[in-house]
């Protein structure tokens, strides 16, 4: 690990700890569109890294999660679209710019196929050395395939930047699997005979923490965990459902990826506060993305949770999209009150889009480098938390 890797490790670490590092951490999530904006206004090649030229602190990198190790298969390929099918048996549509895909079909739809479902083996060297696109890395904004196997993705991050890991929680597996309306109905239907399999999913999740670990040979940081169940307004389903069904096996995957040394950063969009007690007794270091849209505030979190939690996230997008330099750095140094004390990543409340500015997004980060480095200096801005 080189020495500006190790720095960046320890600065994250030490506000996942809740110690006071060098200077607040910066991570972030960057949708394609944002990262195509970038490549024309900069005058950047093909090659455009937005992590390496903001020289950020955190960056996650995804293994093979398909319950199938099969690749992509390519059902249409048009300008206008493309059609696929995924090792989840999911069949989808990625049309033109859109940011997201169409879910059209799943190979996987009653208890009786979940039931006979059968998963390759999660610690199978295949997911984590070859390069074999899957539905997770492949299709998301974008159609990505052909990408390098998650050992050389890892090891092109790994000395220059603090790298996680991902897993995904069973509710993330599951609808990727049978999709998202059948998976709130079957909820419904048989809530324990849906139990049955959410468990099975759990245990195929904790062999994905440990074959990526092997597989990471010392490079991983901690693992972020892919989980979204809730939208702007609460959950998806109810509170007693999730304590019942998943939170015993979050902490299965929280509890190996602490046996390996690492830290847990849950990925869980809309606003999911009535868990959330919960999601520490789980094992979960700190959450993401703290949607300001979703009406989470981070400076108010850290008041109810202090040391006992640590956050990553919550710069509001909508703010960043209006490129006016005032709000935005309003916006971030009020945000940065969370960070007294450590126990803050700043990244924003979910990812960046393409109406905000590149030249926004630097100012953001030089923002950060003059007012979050201990002891931060807010100004006007300065909160008791």
């Amino acid at each position: 690990m080189s020495n500006d890797a190790r720095a960046k490790t320890e600065r994250v670490l030490a506000a996942l700890e809740h110690r006071e590092p060098d200077r607040v951490p910066v991570g972030e999530f960057f949708w394609t569109n944002f990262v195509r904006r970038c490549r024309r206004e900069l005058g950047a090649g093909d090659d455009f890294n937005p992590y390496a030229y903001w020289d950020l602190d955190l960056i996650v990198v995804t293994p093979n999660m398909d319950p199938h190790i099969c690749g992509i298969e390519v059902l249409e390929d048009t300008p206008e679209r493309k059609v696929v099918k995924t090792g989840f048996g999911a069949t989808i549509e990625r049309r033109g710019t859109l940011p997201m895909p169409h879910f059209r079909d799943f190979e996987t739809k009653t208890f009786e196929q979940m039931e006979a479902l059968e998963f390759d083996d999660p610690k199978d060297p295949r997911r984590y050395v070859e390069p074999i696109d899957d539905q997770i890395n492949a299709v998301g904004d974008e159609l990505n395939l052909g990408l390098p196997p998650f050992v050389d993705r890892l090891a092109a991050c790994a000395g220059d930047f603090c790298v996680f890991g991902s897993v995904c929680e069973p509710h993330e597996m599951l609808w990727r699997t049978i999709g998202t309306e059948n998976a709130l109905l079957k909820i419904a239907e048989a809530p324990d005979r849906l139990a049955r399999f959410i468990e099975r999913l759990g245990d195929f999740l904790v062999g994905i923490v440990e074959g990526q670990v092997a597989a990471a040979r010392g490079k991983l940081a901690g693992l972020y965990v892919w989980g979204d169940v809730a939208y702007d307004h609460g959950m998806f389903f109810s509170p007693r459902y999730w304590r019942d069904a998943y939170k015993p096996q979050l902490k299965k995957i929280c509890d190996a990826a602490h046996r390996a040394g690492l830290k847990t950063i849950y990925h869980g969009c809309g606003n999911a506060s009535a868990v959330f007690e919960d999601l520490i007794e789980a094992g979960v270091d700190a959450y993401n993305p703290l949607e300001a849209k979703a009406g989470l505030d981070v400076v108010d979190l850290k008041r109810r949770f202090g040391r006992r939690w640590a956050f990553n996230g919550n710069i509001d997008v909508r703010v960043l999209a209006t490129n006016d330099r005032d709000k935005i750095r309003a916006e971030v140094l009020r945000k940065l009150n969370a960070a007294k004390g450590g126990g803050y990543i700043l990244q924003s409340d979910h990812s960046v889009p393409h109406n905000v500015d590149p030249a926004t997004y630097d100012y953001l980060v030089g923002l950060v480098r003059e007012h979050g480095t201990y002891p931060l200096r807010l100004g006007e801005f300065d909160e008791n938390v």
